[in-house]
């Protein structure tokens, strides 16, 4: 594990102290299962085709994604053809999609040619009573059915107990018990914090207690953003133990959404030094057709795909950025842009800028300007940018160049 490595990143030398590192507790060959195609389109107003679920599962494969959640067959026709459809490529990524613990859905997961299957049930005692109306027995019962059923018929087992992470940890523990005990099957567990209602300390020590109970059973842990922390609860939980997470394209899905995939994703990398497998430069192209088929716009400072993260307004940053961008980039940035498939940084210039982003705009565009009148000029592109609210574009900057020569 190094905290600087050339041409990829340069971040902490405290995030590998062994004080930091003899805590953790990473399994080899952590998967990356992707929900955008199922939990990402149950964001309100995203509505993905069969076609456009294709194409992203398309790509999701290309970037390397190990698990590729294609879809709930059951809700509706053509989201079972598309299940089908991507289930039948021949893709790398082992294809799972989603269904309630009932044999219909189990069914149409089988004829859709997944390799396994995503079972939800209410997981929490609150759930239970109060969502689905449900005593725990009907729970248990139903799957111990489904689950059983579907390892009958050939199919991997993803176990997905729906607000784990605000159950009692004896009520979910006890409950999972008695499934399996009952005859269930389980090839792994997910702690789904449904609510994203974990702290990543609360999801660590939860993924602890599952492991001490369950030694043989894979963990996986599924969160969500409400908090906006997301990707730090999925990322303590994967230090825990857990093998596998749950993530989302640019971390779209239900209310505040999921873990970002791209987010998740380099945090290991770099932060970490965990080898994810995922091919790091395809990540912004990812994002960018999600982007566009799901109509929701990747915000413009998002980390590692955001349009904006590699541009700079304000003077000193742009003037160490001009003198450090031909001998070492990397000491103006803690991940290269070419890393993850992003632009190359460039100034902006505006309100906050200085003499570095003048010259820069100057050379750039092939414009000159004599010496003594630069300060003008650059008091005069504050002015205008105040004016305008926001940085200025190169017609603009041309017409007050013109007027300052």
């Amino acid at each position: 594990m190094a905290f600087r490595e050339d041409k990829k990143w340069w971040v902490s030398p405290s995030n590998f102290d062994k004080e930091v590192t003899e805590k953790f507790d990473f399994q080899k060959n952590i998967k990356i299962l992707d929900t955008t195609l199922r939990d990402g389109e149950q964001q309100s107003g995203i509505i993905l085709t069969k076609a456009e679920k294709v194409a992203i599962a398309k790509k999701l494969d290309e970037v390397g994604v190990h698990r590729i959640e294609a879809g709930t067959p059951a809700v509706s026709k053509e989201d079972a053809d598309a299940v089908k459809e991507i289930a039948n490529l021949g893709l790398n990524a082992d294809i799972y999609c989603f269904v309630r613990n009932m044999k219909v859905d189990v069914d149409l997961a089988k004829e859709c040619g997944v390799d396994g299957v995503i079972a939800e049930i209410p997981g929490s005692e609150h759930l239970l009573k109060l969502g689905a109306g449900w005593s725990v027995e009907k729970a248990i019962n139903a799957a111990i059915e489904a689950t059983s059923y579907a390892h009958s018929l050939g199919l991997e087992v993803v176990f997905f107990p729906a607000d784990g992470s605000r159950a009692s940890i004896d009520f979910l523990m006890d409950t999972v018990e008695k499934i399996v005990e009952g005859g269930g099957h389980m090839d792994s567990l997910t702690l789904v914090d449904t609510f994203g209602a974990f702290s990543p300390e609360g999801s660590a020590r939860r993924v602890r207690q599952l492991k001490e109970r369950f030694p043989n059973t894979p963990i996986e842990i599924h969160t969500h953003e409400d908090f906006g922390l997301g990707t730090a609860t999925a990322l303590s939980a994967l230090a825990a133990g857990a093998s596998a997470a749950h993530v989302t394209v640019s971390g779209i899905g239900e209310r505040a959404g999921s873990a970002p995939l791209e987010h998740l994703v380099m945090s290991l990398e770099a932060l970490y030094g965990i080898n994810t497998g995922i091919n790091l430069p395809k990540l912004k192209e990812l994002a960018e057709l999600v982007e566009e088929l799901s109509k929701n716009p990747i915000p413009e400072t998002f980390p590692i795909v955001g349009e904006k993260i590699f541009r700079w307004e304000t003077g000193m940053p742009s003037m160490l950025w001009e003198n450090v961008k031909n001998v070492e980039p990397l000491v103006m940035l803690p991940y290269r842009w070419d890393l993850v498939g992003n632009k190359m940084p460039s100034l902006d210039i505006g309100k906050k800028s200085g003499n570095a982003n003048l010259n820069n705009w100057l050379e750039r565009l092939g414009l000159s300007v004599e010496e003594e009148k630069k300060q003008g000029l650059l008091m005069a592109i504050k002015d205008e940018s105040i004016k305008l609210k926001r940085t200025l574009n190169e017609d603009e900057f041309r017409k007050l160049v013109s007027q300052h020569q």
